[in-house]
């Protein structure tokens, strides 16, 4: 069963929901048969390179409240991050765009090594003091190396603005055609859909009807041909 995971490295609820999946995903019994993607979703796609604010700023213009109710939202953030085991900075934390982290996590994914980078963006970028966004390219570079990339393969990426670019916008059309327009959103088996940060317990309902919903293997006979068993391999017969 595949579960595709659509996100954005600067969704905290992406953050807190990715937990509480694999909270779910770590009880389930076929956890070993479940193969997971992320997949990309930018909440500020229009947002320059170079056009970095405090969150809290952000927040504000963006929903029109003051620094104090978003500093509130902020601790409530923080809290739930909290009960998840996850460490959560609620100030000093800024925003930027994210397109080339989606661009990395396609390139982390042909390496085996995507759930691990985006793990470490989301550390980074809601649990660290140092900014993803102001350091330039080699802060993504040493994140990446930490998730296992080889550096000189980052730094092409990076220094290439089309290098996996038509992947990222490939899957916010398909978010789109879904019906996704917030994150995080989860695709079971492209049957059912999850959307938010749910309690580990929805997920796990989720998982349960997915699996228990797969339809039974069609069998196309194979008109005696030989074939080998536990009982050992059938032996041709002249």
């Amino acid at each position: 069963m595949r579960v595709e995971i659509w996100s954005d490295i600067a969704c905290p609820w992406c953050y807190v929901g990715k937990a509480r999946f694999e909270k779910a995903l770590g009880a389930f019994p076929h956890r070993d048969q479940v193969e997971v993607v992320h997949r990309s979703f930018e909440l500020d796609p229009h947002r320059a390179k170079d056009d970095v604010q405090p969150v809290l700023t952000m927040l504000a213009k963006k929903y029109g409240m003051s620094e104090a109710q978003a500093q509130a939202g902020e601790k409530n953030l923080g809290a739930q991050a909290a009960a998840e085991g996850l460490d959560y900075r609620t100030s000093g934390r800024d925003h930027g765009n994210t397109f080339d982290m989606h661009r990395l996590l396609h390139f982390a994914k042909e390496q085996g090594r995507q759930d691990r980078l985006i793990q470490i963006l989301y550390r980074a970028n809601f649990a660290e003091e140092r900014s993803l966004f102001t350091e330039g390219d080699e802060r993504l570079v040493e994140l990446a190396v930490e998730a296992g990339l080889d550096a000189e393969g980052v730094r092409t990426v990076l220094a290439d603005s089309a290098a996996y670019a038509d992947s990222v916008r490939a899957d916010e059309r398909e978010a789109a055609e879904l019906g996704a327009n917030g994150v995080p959103f989860f695709v079971l088996d492209r049957k059912y859909g999850v959307s938010g940060a749910q309690p580990a317990e929805v997920f796990t309902q989720a998982l349960t009807q997915a699996w228990g919903e797969r339809p039974p293997l069609k069998l196309i006979e194979d008109g005696g041909a030989e074939a080998c068993g536990p009982d050992g391999c059938a032996v041709p017969q002249n």
